[in-house]
């Protein structure tokens, strides 16, 4: 397990290994003590290749367990599968399913925000546009979203490429990229969000974020960013690195977006 960061859950990383390549909800980190609990859809990273739960699903969804706040890790459609809207999709119905089953899991449904990392930052924050999200899908407005060195823009210039690769593919056109550009597409319907990266990303670049702020401001949504300084990518909570302490600034935003 050398070099992954020291919140990975190794039993998850063997796990994760063998995931199915197909849509599919991790609900053992549902609080079951018979009250209701607000809670956070959890959408890993990997590239639209893998769903690396082990660094950005479990060790979120275990700090969040102790926030009293429910979470659900939600592995979407990899690989050959991941053509847009294949994992888009798969987050919808994800978040359908759970609210169907809302109930059943004991959770308060005014309360709910959807969390990202790399290409799971992009899955995620496209749930936000009104275009590839939530509105598209007929489906609750998130309280909050959580973008983790997030890929944001399709664009060459600025997009991770394997990420672009496979959920566009290749020889996507201008306009398939721009489509799916979450910066072209945030107006004053987007949900409120935080966002952050590293400095020293030098797998998706920090400018994603920066775009993403950018938006946020211009349209005139709620928002607060970081850029930590000597953090690379991949560092999930990012516990001994300067990003240490993001997971609480970002559950108190959520919480200061509903004042609950």
């Amino acid at each position: 397990m050398f070099g992954l960061p020291v919140d990975a859950d190794n039993k998850q990383y063997i796990r994760d290994l063998f995931q199915p390549d197909k849509c599919c909800i991790d609900t053992r980190f549902v609080i079951r003590d018979g009250k209701k609990h607000p809670f956070a859809v959890i959408c890993p990273g990997g590239a639209y290749a893998k769903v690396c739960s082990y660094i950005e699903g479990v060790p979120f969804a275990k700090k969040l367990n102790e926030e009293g706040i429910s979470a659900f890790i939600v592995y979407y459609r990899i690989k050959k599968h991941a053509k847009y809207p294949a994992p888009q999709r798969d987050l919808a119905n994800a978040v359908r399913h759970i609210f169907k089953n809302s109930d059943r899991y004991c959770l308060d449904t005014d309360h709910y925000s959807v969390w990202g990392s790399s290409a799971g930052g992009h899955l995620a924050a496209s749930f936000g546009t009104e275009n590839m999200g939530y509105a598209k899908y007929s489906l609750p407005k998130p309280e909050a979203m959580i973008l983790v060195y997030p890929v944001i823009s399709m664009r060459k210039e600025y997009t991770h490429p394997e990420t672009h690769d496979n959920l566009l593919g290749a020889d996507a056109s201008p306009d398939r990229e721009i489509f799916a550009s979450v910066e072209e597409h945030v107006t004053d319907a987007y949900p409120p969000t935080y966002v952050w990266a590293g400095d020293a990303d030098e797998t998706v670049q920090p400018e994603n974020t920066r775009m993403m702020a950018k938006a946020l401001e211009t349209a005139g949504v709620c928002h607060a960013w970081d850029i930590f300084p000597g953090v690379g990518h991949g560092v999930g909570p990012g516990t001994g690195t300067s990003a240490e302490g993001w997971m609480d600034k970002a559950v108190q935003f959520w919480r200061s977006c509903g004042e609950w």
